[in-house]
């Protein structure tokens, strides 16, 4: 069972999803094709800030403001790993392009360009990704644990994480306050 392709989308975890990496979560889906999809989950802040990381990377961020931008759990997917969700695009070391203008970065120069006070316009920085094998997210979707619909820059950037999910649900017109978390099939 193929569905569409879900690169550019978000992921909605229902009420009813109880696993810890998932619960209430909004994935943003940066790679979806039949080998699987990737994504990172954009309202799970971590108890960490920015510079802890640039302080292990040997980086000083030039505005105190970078100091405090938060770090999010993107996943239960190598959590040791970085991942930088950005807009614009730009030419980074190693960046796949989800869209016409947002970008998710893994290279050392990104962070970089960040502390320097030249990176993107609109980042966020997460360890960690959510990852699905072939067919495994098309399950999921099947057996009523996610609901997915079209993604908006301002709901990553710009929402309050703590509103993401609501936001993003209302994205598709759904309360998620109104939703039952019965799974039943007609």
């Amino acid at each position: 069972m193929r569905l569409s392709n879900l690169t550019n989308q978000f992921l909605i975890a229902m009420p009813g999803l109880i696993d810890p990496n998932f619960y209430h979560t909004v994935t943003y889906i940066c790679v979806h094709n039949e080998e699987g999809a990737m994504g990172i989950v954009i309202n799970r802040p971590l108890d960490m800030a920015l510079g802890d990381v640039l302080s292990q990377m040997d980086m000083t961020p030039r505005d105190k403001k970078v100091d405090q931008l938060p770090v999010y759990h993107g996943g239960p997917v190598q959590p040791d790993r970085g991942f930088v969700l950005h807009e614009p695009l730009s030419s980074w070391e190693s960046s796949i392009n989800v869209n016409d203008a947002v970008g998710v970065t893994t290279s050392r120069d990104i962070l970089q360009a960040i502390s320097e006070g030249g990176g993107p316009k609109e980042s966020m920085v997460a360890l960690g990704y959510a990852g699905w094998s072939a067919g495994q997210l098309e399950q999921e979707i099947m057996d009523n644990a996610w609901l997915s619909g079209p993604a908006e820059a301002d709901v990553i950037f710009k929402t309050p994480c703590e509103k993401r999910w609501m936001t993003a649900a209302s994205l598709l017109g759904v309360d998620m306050n109104r939703l039952s978390f019965d799974i039943g099939h007609a």
